[in-house]
């Protein structure tokens, strides 16, 4: 049985070229960074969790809710192939009790804050907005796109961002949890315009700061769609 069941929607995704060397005190053991063309990415990302149960059951009143996640690109090899994945430096949602069960079970960097979003469309175009509140100030993500979906094309930036279909989360030096994120390709919207107010400084630290005064390499919005994570699995040195 799965571990975690839900739907993904409207994923507002931000994505900053950085140095490698920026990463390499996050990299799960087992792991090596994925880089796109060359480029190492990191990706500010808001999105919906919707009709989320735990091992098939839904838990009042943690059924729906935001989340926005920093987090980077990494490959493992196995039996002659690679997994592609991802590892968050930071996640926040707005229940405590789900950061709570994220950090124990799976060892992520969950934190719970006040959150809100919005989503407004119409004929021509769909504004989505993801909000949150860290030591008393609001940042913000909002994509102004178009109305209509469009397929991610083969080989694009986009096609990498979201086409990773693994978690990896880093235990100590020698050990890392590993588990399995199941989706079908998403489909886009094509941004159009954005307005961005995170503080890199105050939400990931000041190792991030840097971001703040940086323009992302990419924009993108996916619809998203149900999503599993399945049981994790631990990786030995």
């Amino acid at each position: 049985m799965s571990f975690l069941t839900a739907e993904w929607k409207k994923l507002a995704m931000v994505n900053y070229q950085v140095d490698p060397s920026l990463l390499t005190s996050y990299l799960p053991f087992g792991t090596e960074l994925d880089l796109w063309k060359g480029k190492c990415y990191v990706s500010v990302i808001g999105f919906m969790f919707l009709d989320t149960r735990l091992l098939g059951v839904k838990i009042p009143f943690h059924t729906n809710f935001e989340e926005v996640n920093l987090r980077f690109y990494v490959k493992r090899k196995e039996n002659d192939s690679w997994k592609r994945g991802v590892v968050f430096i930071k996640e926040i949602v707005p229940k405590w009790a789900i950061a709570f069960i994220a950090n124990t079970v799976y060892k992520e960097n969950y934190e719970a804050l006040k959150m809100d979003h919005k989503w407004i469309k119409d004929e021509s175009h769909l504004t989505v907005e993801y909000g949150w509140i860290s030591n008393k100030k609001r940042s913000s993500i909002r994509l102004v796109a178009d109305a209509n979906p469009t397929p991610i094309e083969p080989g694009s930036n986009a096609e990498f961002i979201t086409e990773h279909y693994w978690g990896y989360a880093k235990i100590n030096d020698t050990r890392t949890n590993e588990y399995e994120v199941t989706h079908p390709r998403w489909v886009q919207y094509k941004v159009k315009d954005a307005h961005l107010n995170i503080n890199f400084q105050m939400t990931y630290g000041s190792k991030f700061t840097f971001l703040d005064n940086q323009t992302p390499d990419s924009l993108i919005l996916v619809e998203g769609s149900k999503i599993t994570v399945e049981p994790k699995n631990k990786i030995n040195s």
